[in-house]
């Protein structure tokens, strides 16, 4: 175990001194103070890992010294000590947040071990700390490349929106970021501290839906060996965001519109309600008024999710973007690959701003991540983007049938043919096609095509 500061308060000099002595033949430095006053002036001015602190002190007790340590810093736990050592007073410093209780007269093997495991539980409590912090970094809205006007307008909504409980719908091309917009909305709202769960509704069968969002309870269908918890019941006191809301089929429909309306879920195959809080995010890259229209989405539940409607452009129209995501996107491939590139020739950043995009963020990712990986040398230009994407005035090729082709034959080279085009990127080929992600996905299965 690496050596840590431990602050000890202890009012009794012999009882001080004994415990400095016994925290340094552990292997740790002590600081130690004889007042509540003390000791916590020695806890603001160092970065002590654990604090040894006895519950009656000639200025004030032990337990108001443990809450205001854990407003100073939450992640260093307190040991507190007492030779009063009854139940009642175990509970009432336990009940106050104190790591764990030690009764005097101290038993040193009991103390030493009591120690060690409060350092690794405060080293570990920073760790989560640090990497919740990361992360909130990460998809909090300053973090996102807003070099165009388009962008702009999309901070300032986020910023808008993000304190509020508003069900906010996303809509926009795949790709475009909308989940990195929901994200932000989290990140930067009044539930940061709270989960964030995502769920494609286009990724799931409509029975697997069902469970994925609303749990279900042990026994309810072949399989079920245990209760599971739903994404409602997943993210409750935090904010749920349904993606491709669109290939929700009519019977989830249905039940989302209940949770919306009651805040509360039935999980598969239960009886019982349960209430839940969520904030509710939605995306869809398909046109959902259009789909009212037809019958295939219900006008009523889009009314609940469109209280506030929230755009993102494509990358086509905001090229502005185009030169920063690329820069970000080098350096995530090159950490993630071990690769590294020194020089970007403007010919690199020029043929990138030239391609429509049809995958938008999405795609350049990939393209700059595969030109990253091949690059010869440490150096990236134009023959490094193959973009596969469609340039302003580029000739398309035309589709020859051959006389012996069949229709099955021609169904799959044309499926085949347009997934290439696209990278692989199934609700793309599905927006190309006029078909729906399932029948892609089906289609992809039945001809074995690798994607």
């Amino acid at each position: 175990m690496n050596t840590a500061e431990i602050l000890i308060i202890e009012d009794d000099p012999d009882g001080r001194e004994s415990l400095a002595e016994a925290v340094s033949d552990m292997g740790h430095s002590a600081v130690a103070a004889a007042t509540a006053a003390a000791g916590l002036r020695a806890f603001r001015d160092g970065r002590f890992e654990n604090v040894l602190c006895d519950l009656v002190l000639p200025d004030r007790d032990g337990i108001s010294v443990l809450e205001e340590v854990g407003r100073l810093d939450p992640a260093v736990p307190v040991l507190i000590m007492t030779a009063y050592g009854s139940v009642d007073t175990a509970v009432r410093a336990l009940k106050s947040g104190a790591y764990d209780y030690v009764p005097k007269p101290l038993d040193l093997d009991d103390l030493t071990s009591k120690i060690g495991r409060a350092i690794e539980a405060g080293r570990l409590r920073r760790q989560v700390a640090e990497l919740r912090e990361a992360i909130h970094d990460r998809y909090t809205a300053s973090a996102m490349v807003a070099s165009s006007p388009a962008m702009q307008d999309i901070l300032r909504q986020i910023e808008a929106l993000a304190a509020t409980n508003a069900t906010v719908f996303i809509y926009g091309e795949s790709g475009t970021g909308k989940e990195l917009v929901a994200r932000a909305l989290h990140a930067d709202g009044i539930r940061a501290g709270r989960p964030f769960v995502a769920v494609n509704c286009g990724a799931f069968a409509e029975s697997l839906l069902e469970s994925e969002l609303f749990g279900h309870e042990k026994g309810s269908f072949t399989g079920a060996v245990r209760q599971h918890k739903g994404a409602f019941e997943r993210a409750d006191g935090g904010t749920l965001f349904l993606d491709e809301i669109g290939d929700a089929p009519k019977s989830v429909q249905i039940k989302l519109l209940r949770v919306l309306e009651e805040r509360e879920i039935v999980r598969v195959g239960g009886q019982e309600t349960v209430k839940v809080d969520v904030r509710l995010i939605s995306a869809s890259n398909r046109d959902l008024d259009e789909m009212v229209k037809d019958g295939s989405f219900r006008e009523d539940l889009l009314y609940r999710l469109k209280v506030v409607a929230l755009g993102v452009p494509p990358l086509r129209e905001r090229r502005e973007d185009i030169r920063p995501l690329a820069d970000r996107f080098i350096a995530a491939a090159c950490e993630e690959h071990g690769r590294h590139i020194e020089k970007v020739l403007p010919s690199f950043y020029e043929k990138l701003e030239t391609c429509d995009w049809p995958g938008n963020a999405r795609q350049l990712r990939n393209v700059v991540e595969t030109a990253v990986i091949m690059a010869r040398d440490s150096t990236l230009d134009a023959a490094s983007a193959r973009t596969g994407a469609t340039e302003p005035g580029a000739p398309e090729q035309a589709f020859a049938v051959p006389s012996a082709m069949t229709f099955a034959d021609m169904e799959r080279e044309i499926l085949s043919q347009t997934l290439k085009r696209l990278e692989g990127n199934r609700t793309l080929t599905a927006q190309a096609l006029g078909l729906s992600r399932r029948t892609i996905q089906r289609k992809i299965a039945e001809y074995g095509l690798p994607y």
